[in-house]
């Protein structure tokens, strides 16, 4: 219990440094759930002036979590956006069978490409200018069909225009994706496409990882 009340107080210092808004918005999200808790409290058939006080910290507690939950994940997107290496980085925190291999195809101006095989089949996740990192995306795209198999090739490109994904709903678009393939078929697939990975040409001077390496708030 202890080492979670440091987590969280190490969370709010760092959320707060980047979101000054997380204090107001987190006293109403208590306020709401104490008027809420102190509601069902009131309506309770038996012992109502127990069960106000109890429900009531109880809800504002909860309503206090929540909204810091919401505002710790904006903060964290805010705190990467825009750098290279932050689609790898948030495509790293996804939960489930998702095999994640960032920066597979990289170019001297940092415009990259990183591969996500999942029960979708292969993701292709650009993220830099717009015309570049499509052209990176059509060479990996071609270099990955010739292991692929039958396994579908989706590429996403990154950012906030209309074609693009931004980067707060990547992991939201790559869970939408149509299940394709069996889960036992997933760890195949990533064994075939691994030996493509190996002698990657990164052109010097070139961190892809400077985002995904970051330390970010982790909202708890």
């Amino acid at each position: 219990m202890r080492e979670r009340l440091q987590q969280i107080r190490q969370a709010w210092g760092q959320v707060r440094s980047i979101d000054p808004k997380v204090v107001p918005w987190t006293l109403l999200g208590a306020a709401l759930g104490l008027l809420v808790g102190v509601g069902l409290g009131a309506v309770s058939p038996v012992l109502n002036l127990v069960f106000m006080p109890v429900f009531g910290i109880m809800f504002a507690l909860l309503g206090w979590l929540v909204v810091f939950n919401r505002r710790a994940s904006k903060a964290q997107y805010a705190a990467i956006e825009g750098q290279p290496g932050a689609a790898a980085a948030v495509l790293q925190s996804m939960r489930g069978q998702w095999f994640v291999n960032p920066a597979v195809a990289v170019n001297a101006k940092q415009d990259m490409v990183h591969r996500v095989v999942g029960r979708c089949g292969i993701v292709l996740v650009g993220e830099g200018a717009g015309q570049r990192v499509k052209g990176l995306l059509a060479k990996e795209r071609k270099r990955m069909s010739r292991s692929a198999g039958d396994a579908p090739i989706t590429t996403i490109v990154v950012g906030d225009r209309e074609d693009q994904v931004p980067l707060r709903k990547l992991q939201t678009t790559l869970t939408k994706l149509p299940r394709e393939l069996k889960k036992g078929e997933v760890p195949k697939l990533e064994r075939r496409l691994k030996p493509l990975d190996k002698d990657l040409p990164i052109p010097k001077g070139v961190d892809p990882m400077s985002a995904a390496n970051r330390r970010r708030p982790k909202p708890r």
